[in-house]
């Protein structure tokens, strides 16, 4: 088990916690690490990424929670409160170009209901992809391009990290990835060391301000102040006019 500066041990053998992807690291996948089926397994990845879904809900979706009747991308993904964890609630997610465009670019099966169906050549036939399954695809997938501490929770925790770290607020990720409490939220949230840094620095604002003890300008040497002599000044008298008579 690799530990990370943070102390927080990355998954490694299905133990700790899942990688956070950087964009390198997401562009590596999807363009050399999907070859087993590129266009299905570029659809089913980019739907955990861009809807920050759990697998389990994205291998279980039908093809209407995706696509109308005429086989185009809704603008919405319907993921029915039947195939959430807990059976909390249906969530309805926007569809963003990024996935629109994976989506668009993958025909599932026809003579099957669900949008990942299983293989037609053994008993799932029938049924949808098994999240077994599709954790392979990603081991492969991660073998390939030489990536470790990868997991199919990768892409979820990618993308609340992602919307944490742009300022969206905690209730709204709440709604996006279905999570009971706001605790069970934070326990996906990663903190980067930089952002501990930055925490840390903003402290130096309450440092106090140091004295200064600033000398006093003094006379040059041999200067002597010349004698003031109050007498040869008079109080100024305004002129005489209508407002100011003269005084007798």
């Amino acid at each position: 088990m690799k530990i990370t500066k943070l102390g927080v041990a990355m998954k490694i053998d299905r133990h700790g916690q899942a990688k956070i992807l950087t964009v390198a690291e997401i562009q590596l996948l999807f363009n050399e690490g999907f070859t087993v089926n590129p266009p299905r397994d570029r659809a089913l990845f980019a739907i955990c990424l861009y809807t920050a879904c759990r697998i389990s809900e994205a291998v279980t979706l039908n093809k209407r929670d995706v696509l109308d009747t005429k086989g185009n991308v809704r603008p919405e993904i319907i993921i029915r409160k039947g195939n959430t964890k807990g059976k909390l609630a249906t969530r309805t997610i926007p569809v963003i170009a990024d996935l629109r465009s994976k989506l668009t670019a993958y025909t599932p099966r026809k003579n099957s209901i669900y949008l990942f169906p299983g293989n037609e050549i053994n008993s799932r036939a029938a049924t949808h992809l098994h999240r077994d399954s599709a954790m392979w695809l990603l081991r492969e997938a991660c073998k390939r391009v030489g990536l470790e501490g990868v997991s199919t929770h990768s892409f979820r925790r990618t993308a609340l990290t992602q919307m944490s770290n742009a300022g969206i607020p905690l209730r709204v990720i709440q709604e996006i990835s279905g999570h009971r409490t706001l605790d069970e939220l934070y326990k996906y949230l990663e903190v980067k060391p930089e952002q501990v840094l930055g925490a840390v620095a903003s402290l130096s604002m309450l440092a106090p301000i140091e004295p200064t003890n600033t000398p006093q300008p003094q006379a040059p040497s041999g200067f002597t102040a010349p004698d003031f002599d109050i007498s040869r000044y008079h109080e100024a008298k305004p002129p005489s006019t209508a407002l100011n008579p003269p005084h007798a």
